[in-house]
């Protein structure tokens, strides 16, 4: 891991390098990605079947929908204590949610007239729950649990098979505790495409979520108005801030628990102690070594990971800010005091017995968050991604003479006729 000083000359160009390592989409990849989602929205299964066995060598034919008797033989392979704990977290993450619920409201104005908003859930959403490297029920909760609470009628789920065509046991049993009403064994841009278009045997729906690779998101990108979507997220990130006490190990960690998702992931410590900085990243080489998945590690922290040792604490939240973080780390002795400072961050973590890990399992809050800088205008996945505002208005025969003079006078103002004659005939009918 590079140490750098934020006085230091280039420090600002060494910073925006990190920043920007995930922005540019390559140009073979969106025409891969193009090609796809068209051939899946003319030829349907048949696309579906032929992309998973070119990219996961898993013939699908028939199977794409996973049968009730899968569901059961995964839930046989868990023991009763993995099955409680994919419920005690479905059921934090639901109690959390619940306060996110938002109802509809009306009210009357001077004149008497009716206003409102109207809240509604989308009637049909998609999870996309990335395979390959890693096994994700979280993201079945983290995706999952927000569209029930909403109130979402139909929820369907995408996610890659294994080299056997099988289903992790974990993530079916999660979509079925969850309440996720269809699963299908597919993943990638076909997926996507499956979801947003519709074929044979994949339902087309209204809202398409989660995380993925840079196809899957280039994909989620372009289907974008047919279809909404959550966001375009990108690798994972870290920024721990440290105010020079606390353990090293602990900061190397937490480090290490972001850097073992990809090689992209990007890992950052920001502390006024260059000696804290050093030992950090002592702990950090002495750790990497007994890790599964080592390489990958090696690679985000080699090429992503940063010590940057600033003047203060002030001058950290001021950094902090520019590079609004997906997961923020305030690892100090009193983290509530800089708290009102952070004003762009996808998750916050108080105190140096909050490690981000809880953050993506159990406490409660999304892990599904705006990554590359995006905390400066997104927000984390929430109950609020699924539900549709629409404006209520029923004018009273006051009202409408009240207002009816402003309607015509900004209509005449805009050059448009119609829209004042619409309110002009009503009154010479009168």
């Amino acid at each position: 891991m590079r140490l750098v000083r934020a006085r230091d000359r280039g420090f600002d160009t060494i910073l925006d390098e990190l920043l920007s390592r995930a922005a540019t989409m390559e140009k073979e990849v969106e025409e891969v990605v193009e090609a796809i989602l068209c051939d899946v929205r003319e030829r349907g299964d048949e696309a579906i079947v032929e992309y998973t066995h070119r990219f996961d060598c898993v013939n699908i034919r028939g199977k794409i929908e996973i049968k009730k008797r899968e569901f059961n033989k995964a839930l046989k392979r868990l023991s009763r204590e993995d099955v409680g704990a994919i419920e005690e977290t479905v059921e934090r993450v639901y109690q959390f949610h619940s306060h996110q619920r938002l109802d509809s409201w009306f009210m009357t104005d001077e004149h008497g007239n009716l206003l409102g908003q109207r809240v509604t859930p989308v009637e049909r959403a998609g999870i996309y729950v990335p395979g390959g490297k890693a096994s994700y029920p979280s993201t079945v909760i983290m995706n999952g649990v927000p569209a029930k609470v909403a109130g979402v009628s139909e929820l369907f789920m995408v996610t890659p098979p294994g080299e056997d065509g099988s289903l992790d046991p974990w993530v079916l049993v999660a979509s079925q505790v969850v309440g996720v009403d269809r699963v299908f064994r597919v993943g990638g841009v076909q997926a996507v495409a499956g979801l947003a278009y519709g074929t044979e045997t994949i339902p087309r729906v209204d809202k398409i979520v989660g995380p993925g690779n840079i196809y899957v998101a280039t994909a989620k990108k372009k289907v974008y108005g047919t279809v909404d979507i959550d966001m375009i997220a990108g690798p994972s990130e870290v920024l721990i801030i440290n105010d020079g006490t606390g353990d090293p190990q602990w900061m190397a960690m937490d480090l290490l628990s972001q850097a073992e998702h990809d090689e992209l992931a990007s890992s950052i410590l920001m502390t006024t102690s260059e000696r804290m900085a050093r030992r950090v990243i002592r702990e950090l080489r002495r750790f990497i070594r007994g890790l599964e998945r080592r390489e990958i590690a090696e690679s985000s922290i080699k090429r992503y990971g940063l010590a940057i040792v600033v003047d203060g604490l002030d001058e950290a939240v001021e950094l902090s800010n520019r590079i609004a973080p997906e997961h923020l780390e305030l690892f100090v002795e009193n983290p509530l005091e800089l708290l009102g400072g952070i004003r762009n961050a996808g998750s916050i973590f108080l105190g140096s017995h909050t490690p981000e890990a809880f953050g993506d399992y159990v406490a409660g809050p999304n892990h599904t968050l705006p990554t590359g800088s995006t905390a400066r205008f997104f927000s984390p996945l929430g109950v609020y991604d699924f539900l549709k505002f629409s404006g209520v208005t029923l004018m009273t025969r006051k009202g409408f003479d009240a207002l009816a003079p402003l309607v015509e006078r900004l209509a005449r103002a805009e050059g448009l006729e119609a829209h004042r004659l619409s309110v002009a005939i009503r009154k010479k009918e009168r």
